[in-house]
């Protein structure tokens, strides 16, 4: 069974692809992104499998 780890990531709009593609490059699966705590910024979700 994969067992896994996930991370949060507040996302600067300007820079959303480079961001996602750099945790892209370390392994990191975007799982979702919703809405941050103040409405704004946005926020992924990613995962990868542990080591």
């Amino acid at each position: 069974m994969t067992k896994w780890e996930y991370a949060t990531l507040p996302l600067i709009i300007h820079a959303t692809k480079q961001i996602l593609d750099q945790w892209g490059e370390d392994g990191w699966e975007l799982v979702t992104v919703i809405a941050g705590p103040d409405g704004n910024a946005p926020v992924a979700y990613l995962k990868r499998p542990k080591p």
